[in-house]
């Protein structure tokens, strides 16, 4: 072990340690959250407390997958992020056809549930975020982590602009306004990290690349050298 904290590959281990110990925790904060808001939601008629407690849910798959990944190479990490933008468009559309099933059978939602769950799961995500500053740079896998985290605070701050405008004015408008606003972050962030994961395996198919060229043109050289 002494020798190995000589060199880079103990560095990466204790960096893989330190982002495997963030996602657990991370996870488990936002597996919580999303039975507490998806049956608060249920409960009291609204869609931007169910838009936001799919976001949980997204981000716990997000956290698994990036757990998953933390110790393997690029590529990988590339994948899992293209898994991340599929589920996080995935949870988008399905808002959309939620609010367009309330826009059809409108009722007003509960304000004070809205406002009480908002709440507590914004100061959840402010740790979540707390615990997710100091990763954000560090490749896309935490990188595409605290992006999903970043968002959930303005999905959260939307939930409680929710609650308050049911209480003013009395109707069902506020909540499904919000909650496609939810959609069209979820669908946002979605093409964002698709991009940079696209972006990722493309530069890791180059690497692939340059190396078998490098590989090769060596073997050529001795191939010519032994035929003169």
């Amino acid at each position: 072990m002494a020798g190995c904290c000589n060199d880079k590959s103990c560095e990466i281990e204790a960096l893989q340690r330190r982002q495997s110990g963030t996602l657990k925790a991370v996870l488990a904060i936002n597996a919580v959250m999303f039975a507490v808001e998806i049956t608060a939601g249920v409960l009291a008629g609204s869609l931007a407390l169910m838009a936001d407690s799919l976001d949980m849910l997204g981000d716990a798959l997000v956290y698994a997958f990036s757990l998953y990944v933390v110790a393997r190479a690029p590529r990988h990490k590339a994948y899992a992020a293209l898994a991340k933008s599929a589920a996080m468009a995935a949870f988008g559309l399905f808002v959309l056809g939620e609010a367009g099933w309330k826009l059809l059978h409108p009722l007003t939602p509960a304000f004070e549930a809205i406002g009480i769950v908002g709440f507590i799961a914004l100061l959840a995500n402010l740790v979540c975020l707390t615990l997710l500053w100091r990763h954000r740079a560090e490749d896309i896998n935490m990188r595409s982590v605290w992006l999903c985290s970043r968002n959930d605070i303005i999905a959260n701050v939307s939930v409680l602009f929710a609650a308050a405008g049911v209480w003013a004015s009395g109707s069902a408008w506020p909540d499904i306004a919000v909650g496609l606003g939810l959609a069209a972050l979820f669908l946002r962030s979605a093409w964002t990290v698709l991009c940079e994961a696209l972006a990722e395996l493309a530069h890791a198919r180059a690497d692939v690349d340059a190396k078998a060229a490098h590989v090769s043109t060596p073997l050529a050289d001795n191939g010519r050298r032994g035929s003169s």
